[in-house]
C-alpha cells in the first residue's frame, strides 16, 4: 500500500506523521486490497479560531475510492475521528462484498452435476413440435396470440424478413414492435 501524508498551511511534525501512519496501518485488517492511502492535514482559521482539517483518500482495487474529511480544533482528534469514520466505511464495504454470494456447484450440493460430466447414456432427448418454431407471418402471429391465453407476446417475420414482436396489451388490443 502506498501512503502519502501531506501538510497544508502548516509544518507536519514527525509525531503527527507517525500517528497518521499508525492509524492508516490499522485499516489493513479489513483485507480490502488498499492500493493507496493519501492523507492531507491542513490548518484552517475561521473568525480568529484555529482548527484542523484531516482528509483521508483511500483507493481500493476495482476502482473504488473512499474520501473522508473531518474538522476539529485538535490535529490528533481530527485524525482519530476521520479514522473511525473510515473504519466504518471500510467495514460496510467489506460486509457488502462478503454478503455477495456466487453460486457454484459446491453451493448447489452433491446432487448438482456439470453437463460435461454426464454420459451419453444418461441424456434424455425430448422431441419438440416443429410447428412452434417455424417462421410466422403477420396473420399467423395474430391467430396464435388470440388462440393462446398464457403467451403474452410472439416473435414473427414481417414481409421484409425483419424480426418483429407482437404483444397483448392490457386493453385487449395488440401492440407491435
Amino acid at each position: 500500500m502506498n501512503t502519502s501524508i501531506t501538510g497544508r498551511h502548516f509544518e507536519l511534525t514527525d509525531a503527527i506523521k507517525s500517528y497518521a501512519e499508525a492509524a492508516i496501518e490499522g485499516l489493513e485488517k479489513y483485507n480490502l486490497d488498499i492500493i493507496s492511502a493519501n492523507t492531507v492535514i491542513s490548518a484552517n482559521e475561521k473568525n480568529g479560531k484555529k482548527g484542523f482539517s484531516t482528509e483521508f483518500i483511500i483507493n481500493l482495487k476495482d476502482k473504488n475510492t473512499l474520501v473522508i474529511t473531518q474538522n476539529d480544533k485538535d490535529v490528533y482528534a481530527a485524525i482519530d475521528l476521520a479514522i473511525e469514520r473510515m473504519k466504518k466505511a471500510l467495514r460496510r464495504h467489506s460486509e457488502k462484498i462478503k454478503d455477495h454470494k456466487i453460486m457454484s456447484f459446491k453451493d448447489l450440493g452433491e446432487e448438482a452435476e456439470a453437463v460435461s460430466e454426464m454420459s451419453v447414456e444418461d441424456a434424455e432427448i425430448v422431441p419438440m413440435d416443429l410447428e412452434l418454431h417455424k417462421p410466422l407471418d403477420f396473420e399467423e402471429a395474430i391467430e396464435a396470440l388470440m388462440a393462446e391465453k398464457k403467451r403474452q407476446f410472439i416473435v414473427f417475420n414481417d414481409h421484409d424478413g425483419n424480426m418483429r414482436v407482437m404483444y397483448k396489451r392490457a386493453d385487449g388490443r395488440f401492440g407491435l414492435y
